[in-house]
C-alpha cells in the first residue's frame, strides 16, 4: 500500500505478521471446527504488547499510536478471524473505556493484569433483547446504588469474550427518568456473587470467539466501579464504538487480504480448458475488483486511525471506513469462493471459512445501515 509508514510502524507490522503466520494462522481452522479459544497464541501476546495496545506504560501497556494498533488488528484478522475479533474486542471495548474514562483507581485495578496477559480479558456488554441500535431508549439492565455499592440487574446478549474475561463493563440505567443522561458503565466482575454467562452461541461464523447472553441478578459492586461520569453512560459508548469501528474496518481488512491472496494463488493453480484459470477474464476481473477495493479500504481505515493520532473528530470517518472496509470484505470473500468454485464451498479451503467469518463485520458494533445514518446525519448537518 502507498500509507506512509514510519520505519517503527513497518518493522511492527512484520514482527506481528511472523507472529500472527507462527502462532496464530496455523491453528485458525482447528479453532473454527472446535470451537476453542485459541489461548495458546493469546497468552504469548500480553508480553507483546497486543493485550494492551493503547493502555498507558505506565500501567502494563504498550501505549501504542492508533495507526499501529490499527496494524495489529488487521494482522490478526489475516490470521484467525475469531482470535482477531476476541483481541479486538478486549482492546478496544473493554479496555478502551477504562483508558479513557475510568478512574485512577480502576485503572490501576484493571490494566495491569489484562494488558499484561496475566488474566484473563475483558469485555463490554452493551446489546439487549430489546437494545440493539436503540441503546438510550432500550437499555433496560439497571444499576441502582445502595450506600457504597451498585446494585446490577438485568440481561445482556451477544457479549464477545464473556467467558473468558474478568470483567465486564457493563451499560446500565442509573436514572430511571430516562433521556441522554440516564446510562452509565459499571465494572462487574465476572466471578461476583449473581452473574451468570449463559452457553456460547451457535453462530455462522467466528466459531473461536465466544459470545454469550449474560444475566446480573442483584449483583453488588464497589461504588468505585463505576467507569467514567454517572449518567455519561450513552456518550462514552458512542466514543468507544467510533474507536472500535477503526477496528472492526481493520479486522475486516485482515480477513478480505487472507481471501484474496487465497483466491490468487488458486488461481494461478487451478486449470481448466487447458490454461490456469487466473487466463480467463471472469476470474481476472474478481481479482482486479478485489485488489482494488482491498486498497481504497485499508487507506480508508488508516485514515481514519491517523485523524485518531492527530487528536481530530473521528465518528464521521471511522464510520465510512467500517462501512467501507466490511462491504469491501464481504465481497472480497463472496469472490474469493466463487473462485475456487466448488471447491470454495468446502470446509477443506479457508476461504470457506473467511466468508462465514466476515459476514458478522457488517453487523457488529453498528450495522451497516446505522454508519450509513451517522455518515448522512454529518454530512447533511
Amino acid at each position: 500500500m502507498n500509507f506512509d509508514f514510519s520505519p517503527e510502524q513497518k518493522e511492527f507490522r512484520h514482527f506481528v505478521h511472523e507472529f500472527v503466520a507462527n502462532e496464530v494462522r496455523p491453528l485458525a481452522r482447528h479453532t473454527d471446527e472446535t470451537a476453542e479459544f485459541n489461548w495458546t497464541a493469546v497468552k504469548k501476546m500480553g508480553p507483546l504488547g497486543l493485550l494492551g495496545l493503547e493502555v498507558p506504560e505506565a500501567y502494563g501497556g504498550a501505549e501504542m499510536d492508533a495507526i499501529s494498533a490499527t496494524i495489529a488488528v488487521e494482522e490478526l484478522g489475516w490470521g484467525c478471524g475469531s482470535t482477531a475479533l476476541a483481541v479486538s474486542a478486549h482492546n478496544g471495548l473493554a479496555l478502551g473505556p477504562i483508558v479513557r474514562f475510568g478512574s485512577k483507581e480502576l485503572k490501576e485495578a484493571w490494566l495491569p493484569r489484562l494488558a499484561t496477559g496475566e488474566g484473563q480479558l475483558g469485555c463490554l456488554a452493551l446489546t439487549e433483547p430489546g437494545a440493539g441500535s436503540d441503546l438510550q431508549g432500550g437499555v433496560r439492565t439497571t444499576a441502582r446504588r445502595e450506600g457504597d455499592e451498585w446494585v446490577v440487574n438485568g440481561n445482556k446478549m451477544w457479549t464477545t469474550n464473556a467467558s473468558i474475561a474478568d470483567m465486564i463493563v457493563v451499560l446500565c440505567r442509573t436514572n430511571p427518568a430516562g433521556g441522554s443522561r440516564s446510562l452509565s458503565h459499571i465494572l462487574v466482575p465476572t466471578d461476583a456473587a449473581g452473574v451468570t454467562i449463559a452457553p456460547p452461541e451457535k453462530k455462522m461464523g467466528l466459531m473461536g470467539s465466544p459470545t454469550h447472553a449474560v444475566s446480573f441478578d442483584n449483583v453488588r459492586v464497589r461504588a468505585g466501579n463505576l467507569v467514567g461520569e454517572e449518567g455519561r453512560g450513552l456518550q462514552q459508548t458512542l466514543a468507544t464504538l467510533d474507536h472500535g469501528r477503526i477496528s472492526i474496518g481493520a479486522l475486516a481488512l485482515g480477513i478480505a487480504q487472507a481471501a484474496y491472496e487465497a483466491a490468487l494463488n488458486y488461481a494461478h493453480e487451478r486449470q481448466t480448458f487447458g490454461q490456469p484459470i487466473s487466463q480467463h477474464q471472469a476470474v481476472q476481473w474478481m481479482l482486479a475488483d478485489a485488489a482494488t477495493e482491498i486498497q481504497a479500504a485499508r487507506l480508508m481505515v488508516y485514515w481514519a486511525a491517523w485523524l485518531k493520532d492527530q487528536g481530530q473528530p473521528i465518528t464521521q470517518a471511522a464510520s465510512m471506513a467500517k462501512l467501507f472496509a466490511t462491504e469491501v470484505s464481504e465481497r472480497v470473500c463472496r469472490n474469493a469462493v466463487q473462485v475456487h468454485g466448488g471447491y470454495g464451498y468446502s470446509r477443506e479451503f479457508e476461504v470457506e471459512r473467511m466468508y462465514r467469518d466476515t459476514r458478522l463485520m457488517t453487523i457488529g458494533e453498528g450495522t451497516s445501515e446505522i454508519q450509513r445514518l451517522v455518515i448522512a446525519r454529518h454530512i447533511l448537518s
